[in-house]
């Protein structure tokens, strides 16, 4: 998985601009929290990603902080002041959806216009608002043009002017770049990061995207059935993940499952044992799984190749891949645990598919997160779990 290390990067300001707190939401005629108690803290100017798959409460919590669901328990505060049932615009807040919501029979510039008229602005002050922010936006020479004469990527840019343009406290952006293809979303994520630098505003990002939020975030706040499983940097959730969930959901692993020995500082496997130097308390005795990412496993023809100190078990190769600068080697281990190696190109393949490997890893480079349902897993057991 390729992210960019983004954990020193940890917003403008120091203070709490908006606090989360105790956060339920349940929808009238269900059981089942669509948010369940979240709380959390979004700092001053920081860039923070709600990530999580369809479902999952990233949405619903978003839309609390805008003010257009309410919130069944819990509060949100907004620089210290209570705002969880005050309406929408009273909460100067900027919103962007996927769906670019212009109006269509006017000009970008009138759309950028628009909430600044809405607020009595002086024309003159907004003709010069909304010309800086056209140029922030790189669409000064578009102002004249009807949204049915730009591209996609454009009228998004039109939608985050218009959200910004009147310097909201913070930009809530709800899977922003969903409607583009892959070329445009990677040029918007560029243009969103270097205005998120500019104007050093709070940005609050949902996304179901791995790479939009390994590469955009300052802290990413990882949401499953309603709850944050965990919130860290970029380089945090990938290198150091707290649960399976995070695991396979923020990149592609290899998961190994075993019982715990945390005296011995081990994770026993079927077929071989994992040395563990970091184990969290309470995890002795119980099921188990050691997380490697395919960039940290090394493959070699023998057990004799792998260095001193690292883990090792043996595998199968099968399939080897060719994806541009690296090959992606799939791999089957005794107990029926599959994952998958990298391989930067132009090194020569330890193996064929169908040949028998060696394959290592640094201790320091795997994470042990409990096993689903706490006891040793099973391959179903953890095939259920998305493995």
């Amino acid at each position: 998985m390729s992210h960019s290390d983004t954990s020193t990067r940890t917003g403008t300001g120091t203070g709490t601009g908006i606090r989360i707190a105790g956060v339920s939401k349940v929808y009238h005629g269900t059981s089942r929290p669509a948010v369940d108690d979240v709380s959390l803290d979004i700092a001053d100017g920081e860039f923070i990603t709600f990530l999580g798959p369809s479902g999952s409460g990233k949405t619903t919590m978003l839309s609390m902080l805008a003010g257009f669901i309410s919130v069944s328990a819990g509060t949100i505060e907004i620089d210290g002041r209570d705002v969880s049932r005050q309406k929408p615009h009273k909460r100067n807040l900027g919103v962007v959806f996927q769906q670019y919501a212009l109006f269509p029979h006017m000009s970008v510039a009138k759309n950028v216009a628009f909430p600044l008229q809405q607020r009595r602005m002086p024309k003159a002050q907004i003709a010069a608002k909304v010309a800086e922010t056209l140029k922030l936006v790189h669409l000064e020479d578009y102002a004249d043009r009807l949204p049915s004469m730009l591209s996609g990527g454009q009228q998004q840019r039109v939608a985050l002017a218009r959200a910004v343009v009147y310097q909201p406290r913070a930009l809530l952006m709800d899977e922003p770049l969903g409607a583009l293809d892959r070329r445009l979303r990677d040029q918007l994520q560029r243009e969103i990061a270097r205005m998120h630098r500019e104007l050093g505003m709070t940005f609050i990002f949902v996304t179901h995207d791995q790479h939009e939020a390994l590469t955009l975030s300052d802290r990413i706040a990882v949401f499953n059935e309603g709850r944050v499983e965990q919130v860290g940097t970029p380089s945090e959730l990938y290198e150091r993940p707290g649960t399976l969930f995070v695991a396979q959901f923020l990149g592609e692993s290899t998961c190994f499952r075993g019982t715990v020995d945390a005296s011995a500082g081990l994770l026993r496997c079927e077929g071989f044992t994992a040395r563990a130097p970091r184990l969290a308390a309470g995890l002795d005795g119980t099921g188990g799984v050691a997380v490697v990412r395919p960039e940290r496993l090394e493959l070699h023809s023998g057990a004799g190749d792998v260095p001193s100190g690292h883990n090792h078990a043996s595998a199968t190769v099968t399939e080897i891949v060719y994806v541009g600068n690296h090959h992606q080697v799939g791999l089957r281990f005794g107990d029926g645990t599959t994952g998958s190696a990298m391989r930067v190109a132009g090194r020569s393949l330890p193996a064929v598919p169908g040949e028998e490997v060696t394959v290592s890893w640094d201790p320091e480079h795997q994470s042990i997160v409990p096993a689903p349902g706490g006891a040793s897993a099973s391959p179903s057991v953890l095939e259920a779990a998305g493995t």
